[in-house]
């Protein structure tokens, strides 16, 4: 059989696109509106008042009004947890973010849920979305790294796409920030941002998101675009965003938005109907045009 190769005896089979390649069915119809969930302070963090029934009924009724007024998705956020630990937390919060992400899936089944577990826990976050049957996570630190309030966070693309392998976990989606808010890029001052997004598309990112330096900044319009023509992943706005200036970001696949949907826009609060029932508004007519 020497010289005969594979295709001769039509044993080659078509090799199957990278994960990032599939386009999540959520980012298929223009701009979609994710609403955060601000998980109260879990056990064993400085904040910590509530308990885990409380955190939980709390957390599900912020996704029922997101489900009432017309939220595409969701997403879990361990944000009163502050400060942050990096890069790891402990079994009390895996367990307990679990256990209510797993409850806010069975109170609203018809959304897709996703998953941010501060700082940089992208292990942990993957970990929860298996067990509570999630649909993406969002990554911190994916590809080069960068200075935050919690220290250094180093890249984790390789290790985090084994893992994502190792525990059978590929379906989740990973959605990952580039030149993230609240930190500091001055060691890739060299590297674009438009250069990061196509870093995270070769190491096979499913999603970039871009924002502005900190929580409820708006983003700029000409990044946003600027990275939308240069990758083929969907490129979501995760910071920022509201009604009045949600048309400056019509090439954006989705809109990740926690701070203006709330009361008085204070991400502290509670989820406010009005608020989101205009971005959902808002978004709905971007998508018509």
């Amino acid at each position: 059989m020497s010289g005969t190769n594979a295709r001769e005896l039509g044993t080659t089979k078509p090799v199957p696109p990278p994960a990032s390649m599939h386009r999540p069915a959520l980012f298929t119809n223009g701009p979609c509106v994710v609403g955060m969930i601000h998980v109260a302070a879990l056990p064993g963090t400085p904040n910590h008042a509530l308990s885990l029934r409380e955190i939980i009924a709390q957390a599900v009724a912020e996704a029922t009004v997101y489900a009432e007024t017309g939220a595409d998705a969701l997403m879990l956020e361990n944000m009163h947890d502050r400060p942050y630990l990096k890069g790891a937390v402990g079994p009390e919060i895996v367990s307990t973010l679990t256990t209510i992400a797993h409850a806010v899936r069975v109170a609203v089944p018809g959304l897709p849920c996703g998953l941010q577990v501060l700082a940089a826990a992208n292990h942990e976050a993957l970990a929860i979305a298996l067990a509570a049957d999630l649909q993406f996570i969002r990554a911190e630190g994916f590809v080069f790294g960068h200075v935050a309030d919690e220290g250094w966070i180093d890249g984790c693309a390789g290790e985090l796409l084994r893992y994502r392998r190792q525990i059978g976990a590929e379906p989740i989606h990973i959605l990952t920030d580039i030149k993230k808010k609240h930190s500091s890029h001055a060691v890739t001052a060299d590297v674009s941002l438009v250069e990061t997004a196509r870093a995270a598309e070769y190491c096979v990112s499913d999603g970039v998101i871009v924002t502005g330096s900190h929580t409820g900044e708006a983003a700029s319009a000409e990044d946003v675009r600027a990275v939308s023509e240069a990758v083929t992943l969907p490129v979501l706005v995760g910071s920022g965003i509201t009604p009045e200036n949600a048309h400056r970001y019509t090439c954006a696949d989705a809109f990740i938005v926690g701070s203006w949907m709330k009361e008085s826009g204070d991400w502290r609060q509670a989820v406010d109907c009005r608020r989101v029932e205009a971005m959902v508004a808002a978004a709905a007519v971007l998508r018509a045009k």
